[in-house]
């Protein structure tokens, strides 16, 4: 077995234990409304982050960018693109079983627009790895100038469509501004 395909089966490994633990967390496999939908636009119902794919993924897809970036900046040029995916979905399986903990669910919902947040279905966290992993490729596959055009678009659609991206998330995570969380809500 070659070694980029010992690295993807890392991967695989990866995204069913991250499925596994957040089942082990109590997070429900899919919606609570029994359906599974690929996108649910509507940010501020009991639904979001509950499908395949909401606005939030856009996020996701930023995150590959970024991860990417950072382990082009970090590990040797040897290192191959299977490995570096591996280790860039290593981070994403962490950070999706970290953000349904109990203390960031609450942190969420005390913090920004996300009221009623109440985590993510083990579907939609696994998606939002998957979209990761989209990002990872794109940025391995695009010239960096359009990887950074992407994110910025995709960025500025999130923060016209709902007011909310990833610059925010992060801001309002790290430093809660009753400014822009009043800005988000319409105010």
């Amino acid at each position: 077995m070659s070694r980029d395909r010992q690295w993807l089966l890392v991967a695989a490994g990866l995204v069913v234990a991250q499925a596994l633990i957040l089942r082990s967390m109590g997070q429900p496999w899919i919606c609570a409304c029994g359906t599974i939908k690929f996108w649910h636009g509507a940010v501020h119902s009991s639904e979001n982050s509950q499908h395949i794919a909401d606005w939030y993924s856009l996020s996701h897809v930023i995150h590959g960018f970024g991860f990417y970036l950072l382990l082009y900046l970090v590990l040797p040029r040897k290192v191959g693109f299977a490995t570096r995916l591996a280790l860039a979905i290593a981070i994403e399986v962490g950070w999706e079983i970290l953000e349904n903990t109990p203390y960031v669910i609450d942190h969420y919902r005390e913090t920004t627009i996300s009221f009623d947040y109440r985590g993510d279905s083990v579907l939609n966290s696994v998606a939002d790895t998957l979209w990761m992993a989209l990002g990872f490729l794109l940025a391995f596959r695009l010239p960096w100038q359009t990887t950074l055009a992407l994110a910025v678009v995709l960025e500025l659609l999130a923060l016209w469509a709902i007011r909310d991206n990833l610059t925010l998330n992060i801001l309002m995570f790290i430093y809660p501004s009753e400014a822009v969380r009043a800005w988000q809500i319409g105010g």
